[in-house]
């Protein structure tokens, strides 16, 4: 009699969910270790990383408060609301693909981030947008509050996160999961000047509007379609 094996491959877009988790999970070691540095104790790092979520507004939250002290708490609020305010845009686009509503609603916002926008955006029918949304924001939220712990607790020990390349994990799986977009002249218009823009206002305004100014910028080039060949046919 043969013998039946019942394991079951992944999906490729289980993968990507749980391989995006993964990298932004490690970049959460950065910022436990940060945290603590900064002066803010194990159980206050990982309340801000269980209820903020947004390692954007978590790095500037820390970063104003290791420049400024306890006196910069309300400084270091208005910057990390100012970059969290890109998540309430992620918001309107993907109310209308997840239909989420009660308590699904309200765990649906918890998790509309970064990476879950992208990887459900980067698919093209809508259960693999749901799909894809669900898996990578829990994937996230499991991995980055671990590994923040992880980061806190071991502080020092690790020594410079810069070190182990963990600043730059969450950027990496981000651009991987935009660059496949960027085929089409319209698409690279629109990254190229939102990315001008966001480095030309970085070093003179407060963290957090360069962010916003960029994503205006996006959606105007976007939405006038200004370098789209089907448009001109």
């Amino acid at each position: 009699m043969n013998r039946v094996c019942f394991v079951s491959k992944a999906s490729p877009l289980t993968t990507m969910s749980i391989g995006v988790g993964l990298a932004t999970g490690l970049y959460g070691i950065s910022f436990g270790a940060l945290s603590t540095a900064a002066g803010l104790n194990v159980w206050q790092t990982q309340v801000l990383s269980l209820l903020m979520f947004s390692g954007g507004s978590q790095f500037a939250f820390i970063g104003v408060i290791a420049a400024g002290g306890p006196a910069a708490v309300g400084a270091a609020v208005v910057s990390a609301w100012l970059l969290g305010v890109r998540n309430g845009f992620y918001a309107i686009r993907l109310n209308p693909v997840l239909g989420a509503i009660g308590l699904r609603r309200l765990v649906a916002a918890q998790l509309t981030i970064d990476e879950s926008t992208a990887v459900s955006t980067s698919q093209e029918e809508r259960p693999a947008q749901v799909k894809g949304f669900w898996l990578t924001g829990v994937a996230v939220f499991v991995f980055w509050n671990l590994m923040t712990l992880l980061g806190a607790v071991l502080g020092n020990a690790i020594g410079d996160p810069k070190a182990w390349g963990l600043d730059a994990a969450a950027a990496a799986a981000f651009l991987g999961l935009l660059w496949p977009r960027l085929k089409e002249r319209q698409s690279l218009a629109v990254a190229a000047l939102a990315f001008l823009v966001a480095v030309i206002t970085t070093p003179s305004l407060p963290a957090g509007l360069p962010v916003i100014i960029a994503g205006l910028v996006a959606v105007v080039v976007g939405g006038l379609n200004l370098f789209d060949k089907r448009r001109r046919a």
